[in-house]
């Protein structure tokens, strides 16, 4: 099943893992706080969280494949990056 698999794969595949427990563990203290405002809080720290891992994770992408594609194409994923990155702040 995983052969062939690259290795920057499996490093990405784990931070997604990370992430996932992550907001798994924010849900369940929200349920455990059981406010308002404390739920609040714990979604403003995961909100940090989300961002870190998207950035962290194409970028391991980008770094597996940089042999493969030209510097145009790793600024316009740069790029695009970016724009989601300034899109979902506002």
């Amino acid at each position: 099943m995983l052969h062939g698999v690259e290795r920057v794969v499996y490093g990405m595949a784990g931070l997604r893992m990370v992430s996932s427990l992550l907001e798994m563990s924010g849900a369940l203290m929200m349920l455990y706080f059981g406010t308002a405002a404390r739920a609040l809080q714990v979604n403003a720290a995961l909100a940090m969280v989300g961002p870190l891992v998207l950035v962290t994770v194409t970028m391991l992408g980008v770094l597996g494949m940089a042999d493969q594609i030209s510097w145009g194409r790793i600024v316009w994923i740069v790029i695009g990056v970016g724009c989601i990155l300034f899109g979902a702040k506002g």
